[in-house]
């Protein structure tokens, strides 16, 4: 009777893929940690070199709406970059030091409780953020943005049609960093691009409206 009473249980072969669901879910959490932080780093350097593409676009537009040499064009355009990538490397040196100052000395405290003597490892050392890296990408990132309006306009002798090849150099660089920044934060393309567009022509018309005006009012040299 205890053979006719016994029940057979069937195991499914692929049971043991579900017996620990969660090591595929702490895989892709990882995959996803990582492409996040990576991520940011790269939309950081889009919307640094889309920073420098509307400023010197517009700064050389508005010289162009009163001055009709090539050369003053190209030379303020250069201006601006290396001001420009100046200002952006030593505010990022300036803000991610404070920043380092601020982990240290959290790490330094964690440490002291711990008993260390507030001493860090080779490890916390290797986390820590770094000034100049930061600095230099900051300025890089400024710098190849400000390079496309700048090329537009380095062998343009009509003057009308050099002011029409800037925006329409900037033009295409402005679709092509919304259409990065938009996969990158993953949102939808088309609308990051026209938002990005938008306020890149905005920037130079006003630019170039308010020096016309300006110009055209006496001020001009």
């Amino acid at each position: 009777m205890a053979a006719e009473n016994q029940v057979q249980i069937t195991i499914p072969k692929d049971n043991a893929d579900h017996q620990n669901p969660c090591n595929i879910n702490l895989h892709e959490s990882i995959e996803e940690s990582d492409f996040s932080q990576r991520a940011q780093w790269l939309r950081a350097a889009v919307l640094g070199a889309n920073d420098g593409l509307v400023s010197i676009a517009s700064l050389m537009m508005g010289v162009g709406a009163v001055k009709t040499d090539v050369k003053a064009m190209i030379l303020t355009g250069f201006a601006g970059l290396f001001a420009g990538a100046c200002s952006m490397a030593i505010g990022e040196f300036v803000s991610v030091y404070s920043q380092l100052d601020i982990e240290v000395a959290q790490m330094k405290r964690e440490r002291r409780t711990e008993g260390n003597n507030g001493f860090l490892s080779d490890e916390d050392k290797e986390n820590l953020p770094n000034p100049f890296q930061a600095a230099m990408a900051s300025a890089l990132a400024f710098s190849s943005g400000a390079v496309f309006p700048l090329l537009g306009a380095a062998f343009i002798g009509d003057h009308i049609v050099r002011l029409w090849v800037v925006v329409g150099a900037t033009t295409v660089a402005l679709i092509g960093f919304g259409g990065v920044g938009a996969v990158l934060g993953r949102t939808k393309v088309v609308r990051s691009c026209m938002r990005v567009l938008v306020g890149g022509w905005m920037a130079m018309g006003i630019t170039f409206g308010l020096t016309k005006l300006l110009g055209s009012s006496g001020l001009q040299m």
